[in-house]
């Protein structure tokens, strides 16, 4: 993939130092084989946002196994569908993935559409997930920028100890211009400077002890001065209204049928909390209210 200019030898240095230790590193995933279709790297894209790889691999294999195709999973209720997202965290997005299945369906014959701007189309498909899809899946070598990416590239080439709170314009434009002119060393660098920030170069406590790419890390050689610009803070869970959702859910996940509202009432003592992320579940579409105070997931 070519940016109009050559890279100099202190970048062309840092792809050979990145992808030689990604060749030798990077972990055994299901969804990185080489005979993983399009929808098992969609899967695996959304599953993984905002989560471990750890919680994610099991998931992921049982969803390929009970829903392997985009078809499969669109013929599904989407109930079940929530169900079986079980404790992954954020189930809106087992809904946009039902979603995206029937749209893969409905407009492209059930096959996970190569383009990129299609794949921006899907509903809950957005620009991080497009452009992973378009890399990982179809060796288009779109710019991947997720935070692990955001923080190496902070770190060896703005001496900053960490990306901005939010991901800016500056920060996509540095990504596309060290981007690899080889099309196969782009695809692999997309990934590869995940797997270095997700395993070495760890927002907390990074290993530069035993990171490949020291000898050309600005922020390293600076001697990591510590953050100074603004903090990006962790998303609190006890006692919040996520939590509360969580609960409720996990009430209406292990039902058979319909919960009666005592049921509910039951796991959330707080009434003002609990109606409130109640009424934000049914409006989520992930719980259908009933006649006579009746709750379930939806049909």
């Amino acid at each position: 993939m070519s940016n109009g200019r050559s890279p100099s030898a202190d970048v062309r240095a840092l792809h050979e130092d990145i992808l030689a230790w990604y060749d030798e590193h990077q972990r055994d995933l299901p969804w990185r084989e080489p005979d993983c279709s399009a929808w098992g790297v969609l899967l695996s894209e959304v599953m993984a946002q905002q989560t471990p790889l750890a919680r994610v691999e099991p998931l992921w294999r049982e969803w390929m196994e009970r829903w392997p195709t985009p078809a499969d999973l669109a013929a599904a209720p989407p109930g079940e569908v929530i169900r079986a997202w079980g404790r992954l965290g954020y189930p809106r997005r087992a809904l946009r993935l039902h979603e995206a299945a029937c749209a893969i369906v409905d407009r492209h014959g059930g096959e996970v559409p190569a383009d990129h701007d299609l794949l921006l189309a899907l509903p809950g498909i957005g620009t991080y997930t497009a452009a992973a899809v378009s890399s990982f899946a179809f060796g288009d070598p779109r710019v991947v920028v997720d935070t692990n990416v955001r923080r190496v590239l902070a770190r060896t080439l703005s001496g900053e100890a960490q990306a901005a709170p939010t991901l800016t314009r500056a920060e996509s434009d540095l990504a596309a211009s060290v981007m690899p002119e080889d099309r196969d060393a782009a695809n692999t660098w997309n990934v590869a400077v995940m797997e270095l920030g997700a395993l070495v170069c760890t927002a907390r406590s990074p290993g530069c002890d035993v990171c490949p790419v020291t000898q050309h890390c600005a922020w390293f050689r600076a001697g990591r001065p510590p953050h100074t610009g603004p903090v990006r803070r962790g998303q609190a869970w006890h006692g919040t209204d996520r939590q509360a959702r969580g609960a409720l859910l996990a009430v209406l996940r292990t039902a058979t049928g319909s919960v009666p509202h005592a049921a509910l009432a039951a796991v959330w003592d707080d009434d003002v909390q609990r109606e409130r992320a109640l009424d934000s579940l049914v409006a989520d579409g992930l719980v259908e209210p009933l006649p006579r105070r009746r709750f379930r997931l939806p049909a």
